[in-house]
């Protein structure tokens, strides 16, 4: 009886470490943004200040241009996450279920444009964006964040596709559907879960990318949130209070949009590495 208890302990305990080294970053991100300014430095290592202050929260909203940062960043994030899942939907059911004499040469080259360094392209998609006026504009950002996401997404998407038996759509077709009816009615509604996940790492993606925001956005009206934080570093010091209280607020819509994907997210992540 004792053999047996003790692995279930360990894995248990294994488990509560591995969460706690996880969420240890966020509540030290959370401690920091309440901690009085005065305190930062005097107190030393903490796990809690004597004191908390909730001044970096007003002064974040009603002080600084985080709001617009914010907005901005929802307004990228969702239009890349929708703009990514149709075209990778699309693209991945295509991959899926048609040969055609392409085929092959596209996924060659989609693989091709997942092995280039994120730098080395900057200089080249501003050349290109430039003379569009896109290189100021969130338009520009929803562009540049859906041509880098499209190809891991369809990848992503076309897994669920092959683990959906070919019989559903001949079934429903042999019935009258023909094969966009299908698609929408029936094989769209096994992919939930494959829909989220690939919602999820999208909206992510775009929601914490920092290189292309800073090198093609001038000015803080169209600037996202990781760009935005880096307005509370000055030339001589580094407001962390601020900061930190602008990443907890900037958690809130990553965490309300897992939780509402969360019943299928589980699903999409384990689904999608089996097939049959």
């Amino acid at each position: 009886m004792r053999r047996s208890v003790m692995p279930t302990i360990a894995h248990r305990l294994a488990i509560l470490c591995y969460i706690a080294f996880a969420l240890f970053p966020l509540f030290w991100l959370l401690k920091v943004s309440v901690t009085p300014n005065d305190l930062l430095y005097t107190e030393g290592v903490r796990m809690w200040p004597s004191r908390t202050t909730w001044d970096h929260y007003a002064f974040v909203l009603q002080h600084s241009a985080f709001p617009t940062f914010f907005k901005n960043s929802l307004i990228v994030s969702t239009s890349t996450a929708v703009t990514v899942t149709i075209c990778a939907s699309l693209s991945g059911y295509a991959l899926s279920r048609f040969n055609f004499r392409a085929k092959y040469w596209i996924v060659a080259l989609m693989l091709l444009t997942q092995m280039f360094p994120l730098v080395m392209l900057v200089a080249p998609i501003f050349k290109i964006l430039s003379p569009l006026h896109l290189t100021n504009s969130l338009t520009g950002l929803v562009i540049v964040y859906t041509a880098f996401n499209v190809p891991f997404a369809t990848f992503l998407m076309q897994s669920f596709f092959d683990g959906i038996p070919r019989d559903l759509e001949e079934a429903a077709m042999i019935d009258g559907a023909t094969q966009f009816t299908a698609f929408r009615q029936i094989i769209l509604p096994l992919t939930l879960p494959g829909i989220a996940a690939t919602l999820g790492f999208v909206f992510t993606a775009a929601w914490s990318e920092l290189l292309f925001a800073l090198m093609l956005i001038n000015g803080n009206d169209a600037a996202t949130f990781p760009v935005g934080l880096l307005t509370f570093v000055s030339k001589f010091s580094v407001d962390f209070g601020q900061m930190m209280a602008a990443g907890v607020m900037a958690l809130i819509p990553v965490g309300l949009f897992f939780l509402l994907i969360q019943r299928y997210l589980v699903q999409g992540l384990t689904a999608g590495a089996v097939k049959g």
